[in-house]
């Protein structure tokens, strides 16, 4: 491509809502252009770069079998009612209605329709097992989108669903699909992890999620120093702690006046903070009511809402008011679990026999000593509702678990027969009984991965696109078009390398050389080939932008050169 005729706008000016290096540099660059809140239209380089990361999710498709489809972008809402989700996603799905009052939505994924193509196409076990994909435009509400094409109300992501007939052929496609996603990262050239994660509104079990570690990702993951560990943080469990000394007191109740704080009651007692129980209260949103429900942990231990949503089924919450506790008879400070009967409890898992524990009492100024809660192990709730610390142990091996931020690229989980029972989709088995389709579905975010690449690879000059990303690979900068020998080099070499297959750009435009080395440098191509001054003495230069070293090369021996490079 001739860059004098390339559609390229350039600028000096990022938007004045981005704070990100990709949502920066893809702007100034002539990536993307915004057109409202959240919705972004693709300029030619960002076409480039967005093809080539669907060329390899095709590949890498292909070799595990999996089929491309393309599923309408507008779903009736019918099959959203079918599935009872049409309530459940909220204000994020945008509903519409056509000329004939019938009610549709913008997909922002689309389980229902995939069911909906399969559901009495597929009628026996023997057509089983099948995986079809789709890469795709979604529409999500987004009520804050921001951060570029990193959290946009549009965007183009590739969603896959396989059905199955057994849950060990699940488990196999599971496996499958999590290589196949392991292999695009890193044909991308991405540094990232595949960590344990919560499912989220979409529902299912054995829910990972593929990270690209960048400082500016906003999810916090938990991974280990020595083994493959990783976790987002809502879902990060963790091996032994070490137990510090244990306090010894016979049961009672004991006054402790002006310690409503855990700092304070573990210097009133003089004990490590791992053994006295925090009360966290939250009011629970669920479809129909709201409750006060009482969480207790080790005072050492922090609450995970994400957690603690999955223990009650709720789906949303909120902080309470010192109101409704008093309206509960509940004193902040001193509610402890021993009596169940004013609120709901959930007690985190690892207090679950718990012994010589020192508890609030339900009274002012007052707190249990010498607990063993084992007393109340038969009828009370427990569940994982920890938050995970930097420094503990791995949960597989010896290692210490230790925090970084990620972008989430990719989402894989078993669902099971979520949507299958809801959408009456069955299959024959080979006794002739019909059963619900069991499934699995495996996303990824296409135009993520395009800011996500910048975020992990960029300077202060601009992008530094991965050589399987690159919108071009060479860029030939004709630095003085007036030069009738720097002109007949360039465009000998320009028509070389395009006869050879190779991307490439000719800069052929009447600026100024610092002008184009900056634009060259803001778009990112991974190689530039200078032809200037050095050309009188038979030599031309090759900026690497990655390590930004020049090298000169013989100008006759420059193709093969930059070829070698390739």
């Amino acid at each position: 491509m001739r860059r004098s005729r390339a559609f390229i706008p350039t600028t000096k000016e990022a938007p004045s809502d981005a704070v990100l290096a990709s949502h920066i540099y893809l702007s100034r660059a002539g990536f993307i252009h915004q057109v409202a809140s959240g919705l972004y239209s693709y300029m030619p380089l960002a076409k480039r770069v967005i093809k080539k990361i669907e060329n390899i999710i095709n590949e890498e498709m292909a070799k595990v079998g999996a089929e491309e489809v393309e599923l309408s972008f507008v779903t009736p809402a019918s099959l959203w009612q079918e599935s009872g989700r049409i309530d459940k996603f909220g204000k994020e799905l945008l509903r519409f209605k056509d000329r004939k009052e019938n009610l549709f939505v913008l997909g922002p994924t689309h389980e229902e329709m995939m069911v909906d193509l399969v559901r009495n196409r597929i009628t026996s076990y023997k057509q089983l097992p099948i995986n079809l994909y789709q890469i795709k435009t979604k529409f999500r509400d987004e009520a804050r989108p921001r951060f570029g094409l990193m959290r946009g109300r549009e965007f183009i992501m590739k969603d896959g669903y396989s059905f199955h007939a057994y849950e060990e052929d699940l488990d196999r496609e599971f496996s499958a699909m999590e290589r196949a996603y392991k292999r695009i990262l890193t044909r991308l050239g991405l540094d990232f992890r595949v960590v344990e994660a919560d499912s989220g509104a979409i529902g299912g079990s054995g829910s990972k999620e593929l990270m690209v570690l960048a400082n500016s990702g906003e999810d916090t993951i938990a991974v280990c120093d020595k083994c493959e560990y990783g976790a987002n943080i809502e879902a990060a469990t963790r091996g032994a702690v070490e137990i510090p000394e244990a306090p010894e007191a016979l049961f009672n109740k004991f006054q402790t006046s002006e310690t409503s704080s855990i700092e304070d009651l573990a210097e009133f007692f003089k004990i490590d903070p791992y053994y006295t129980v925090k009360c966290v209260a939250k009011k629970l949103v669920f479809e129909e009511d709201s409750e006060v429900v009482l969480f207790f942990l080790r005072g050492s231990d922090n609450l995970q809402e994400v957690k603690a949503l999955n223990a009650t089924g709720a789906l949303e919450i909120t902080d309470v008011t010192a109101q409704e506790l008093e309206e509960l008879g509940l004193e902040t400070g001193y509610i402890g679990p021993l009596d169940q009967d004013r609120a709901k409890h959930v007690i985190d898992s690892d207090l679950k026999n718990a012994t010589n524990m020192v508890c609030g009492a339900n009274e002012k100024d007052y707190h249990f000593v010498g607990v063993d809660l084992s007393i109340i192990s038969e009828v009370a709730y427990f569940a994982d509702i920890s938050e995970v610390h930097e420094g503990d142990s791995c949960p597989h091996c010896d290692g210490k678990l230790s925090f970084t931020k990620g972008i989430e690229v990719g989402h894989i989980f078993k669902l099971g027969t979520t949507y299958s029972e809801a959408l009456k989709a069955e299959f024959l088995d080979e006794n002739g009984k019909a059963k619900p389709f069991i499934m699995g579905t495996y996303g990824m975010g296409v135009s993520r991965l395009v800011a996500a690449v910048i975020e992990q690879h960029h300077d202060d000059s601009g992008c530094i696109w991965t050589k399987e990303t690159a919108p071009y690979m060479v860029n030939i900068m004709i630095s003085n078009i007036k030069e009738v020998t720097q002109v007949e080099l360039g465009e000998a070499l320009y028509t070389r390398l395009i006869e050879s297959g190779v991307e490439t750009m000719l800069d052929d435009r009447k600026e100024r050389f610092g002008f184009k080395m900056k634009d060259a440098e803001l778009i990112g191509f991974p190689y530039t080939i200078i032809i200037g001054k050095e050309l009188v003495n038979g030599n031309v230069q090759i900026f690497d932008r990655k390590t930004k070293e020049k090298i000169s090369v013989d100008k006759n021996e420059i193709y093969e050169k930059i070829m070698e490079l390739l």
